[in-house]
């Protein structure tokens, strides 16, 4: 029975009584039991049975609006599982509501205290007023510092709540979206057309600066003719190796989602590319070699690009750390741990003058360079790291950059072995 109706009333319980009573004097005289005293024990039985039937009363359950509890639970809910911040004050500017994601931006926010106490943000506060005052909802910007700088567009609404007390008035919710992360990539989009247009002006400023002297002083003067050809085609070269480094980047990171599937050897790339580099190794004076185990290095890779990520790491130990006189490329078998695969590792070593700790965690970022005027001269376009970076992250792998100054620099290059046993099991298993 439902709650509510089975509890009797104060007539009902009366006529309950007279009929148990009657039933069980109906019962005796059925067997030829009924007597006197029978007869006169009914009448106190009838009395005690009204009597505690009129002590009953009816429970009736407060009454309440139909879904109003399962919509706040789905409320709740949302709330929770909205990733950007969103807090709810009152007109008093006072918090009521704020979900995991605004805690975890304003550590310290509570429950029914002022909203000023943890967001001191005068824009945000006299938003919160515009909107109370204006009803029309407005979006200003907000910056946190602590701990790492992030960007916020904050949009301030009312929001009527009609399910609570006093919900005739709006209160406010603030729902703070984050634009960290799609800033930063407008700022390196700007500043990559920027360092690629400025790399791209300087030859081409020089080209047409040698291409004028020639239809004009320098016409008839053969040896001059020689000289600034020879420095037009040293000039096209760099705005053919920068537009065939920016063409390689942008390949790299179209499909730097689709992981390789193919196993290659990572030690014979390894031996092919010093042999390719071994005629400029001893042109410029550098001790070029290979230490690998005869045993195969496989990794899950493209031949190609592997090949791109250690000509890019050698050719940059020659250049820059070729002073030393000695540049090693070597392989090792790591194992795994933790539950990680083996790995392989392969190292690029120089003993040059070494990096500068302040310059190591962006050599990776695109035209950044240690020494500019150093870069050019031999030839860099400051994007040869960069395109490691990208391949290797395709590559599931992981670059590391250890230097020192005066003690040269050493770049690991990290890649999960390739294990066929394990990669048919796991094929099976699926």
């Amino acid at each position: 029975m439902r709650e509510g109706l089975t509890v009797a009333s104060e007539p009902s319980a009366w006529i309950g009584a007279a009929v148990a009573v009657a039933v069980v004097l109906t019962g005796a005289a059925l067997v030829g039991h009924v007597d006197t005293a029978l007869i006169v024990s009914a009448v106190p039985a009838v009395l005690v049975g009204g009597l505690l039937g009129r002590t009953r009363r009816p429970v009736v359950p407060p009454p309440r609006e139909p879904g109003l509890p399962a919509r706040h639970a789905v409320a709740e809910a949302l709330l929770a599982n909205i990733p950007d911040p969103v807090i709810l004050v009152d007109r008093r500017v006072v918090v009521m509501e704020a979900n995991p994601a605004a805690r975890r931006l304003l550590p310290g926010l509570k429950l029914r205290h002022p909203l000023s106490f943890f967001l001191r943000a005068p824009d945000i506060l006299d938003g919160i007023e515009e909107v109370l005052r204006t009803g029309a909802s407005l979006t200003v910007d907000y910056v946190a510092r602590l701990p790492t700088e992030r960007a916020f567009a904050v949009q301030i609404g009312a929001l009527p709540m009609p399910d609570v007390p006093g919900g005739g008035e709006p209160n406010i919710v603030l729902f703070l979206r984050d634009l960290t992360e799609a800033r930063r990539l407008e700022a390196m989009r700007v500043d990559f057309v920027a360092n690629a247009s400025h790399e791209l002006r300087t030859p081409l400023s020089a080209l047409l600066g040698f291409i004028e002297t020639l239809q004009g002083p320098a016409r008839e003067d053969a040896r001059a003719r020689e000289q600034f050809l020879g420095i037009m085609r040293t000039q096209a070269q760099r705005m053919t190796r920068l537009i065939d480094d920016l063409l390689s980047l942008s390949r790299i990171e179209l499909r730097e989602h689709v992981a390789p599937t193919r196993p290659v050897d990572l030690g014979r790339i390894a031996r092919q590319l010093v042999d390719m580099q071994a005629p400029l190794a001893r042109e410029r004076g550098i001790a070029l070699s290979v230490e690998a185990p005869d045993a195969p290095m496989p990794v899950l890779g493209e031949r190609d690009e592997l090949l791109r990520v250690i000509e890019n790491l050698v050719e940059n130990a020659m250049k820059y750390g070729g002073s030393g006189g000695i540049v090693t490329v070597s392989l090792h078998r790591l194992d795994g741990s933790d539950g990680r695969p083996d790995r392989i590792e392969l190292r690029v070593t120089d003993a040059g003058p070494g990096i500068a700790p302040e310059h190591i965690p962006r050599l990776t970022e695109r035209f950044y360079r240690v020494d500019v005027a150093s870069s050019r001269q031999q030839g860099g376009t400051g994007l040869g790291l960069a395109i490691v970076k990208h391949s290797l992250n395709r590559h599931r792998g992981r670059l590391t950059i250890e230097s020192e100054l005066g003690a040269g620099t050493i770049v690991r290059v990290t890649l999960p072995e390739y294990r066929p046993d394990a990669a048919e099991a796991v094929s099976e298993a699926g």
